[in-house]
């Protein structure tokens, strides 16, 4: 069986492939997303999982990598990962009393197969009072997720609702992945 390499250095990723019961190595995609402002979102966050999954797979032909991006989009705005405290509270600010949208996008690549899909769900938040962003943006938990906040941790008590696959806003469809996976696993 070809290795499987997950193109992520997200420790949630990490738990979630996990699940998938398969042996796999992990090589960080630390490269420079570009942006294609021209794109729809969905085809952004497929664009960018592409390009994560592509750094990797360019050097190891004979693998099976997956690459990954996640996007927070509300009003048609992107909330990515906050770039400090200052706007993690500007982006915990627009959400709160609202719904916004998760878009995760996978690429699959492997020799002689190319996939790239998306799923999305729609998350509802609480309103916020000041004083528990400023209490959540201490835990650090903002810092590194799209949108500020992470639905599988302290963000977990500002969620009303979620229309859609929770694991999408984790970041990692975890079952879309593995239908995925037995398409290639089963040649």
């Amino acid at each position: 069986m070809k290795k499987i390499i997950l193109a992520s250095n997200s420790p949630r990723r990490h738990e979630l492939m996990k699940f998938l019961n398969l042996d796999f190595e992990i090589l960080s995609s630390d490269i420079e997303e570009i942006i294609d402002p021209k794109l729809e979102h969905e085809d952004l966050v497929m664009d960018l999982a592409f390009q994560k999954a592509y750094s990797i797979f360019k050097n190891d032909r004979d693998s099976i990598v997956l690459g990954f991006d996640t996007l927070v989009v509300i009003d048609d705005f992107i909330l990515g990962k906050p770039k400090d405290k200052a706007e993690a509270k500007v982006f915990l600010n627009i959400l709160s009393d609202k719904t916004h949208k998760v878009l995760t996008g996978c690429t699959i690549l492997t020799s002689g197969y190319s996939k790239s899909f998306y799923s999305e769900a729609y998350v509802s938040f609480v309103k916020l009072t000041e004083e528990e962003i400023l209490e959540y943006i201490e835990t650090k938990e903002p810092m590194d997720k799209a949108g500020a906040y992470g639905i599988q941790g302290y963000g977990s008590k500002f969620v009303k609702s979620i229309n859609g696959d929770y694991f999408t806003v984790m970041g990692f469809p975890i079952s879309m992945v593995y239908q995925e996976l037995k398409i290639i696993l089963n040649k």
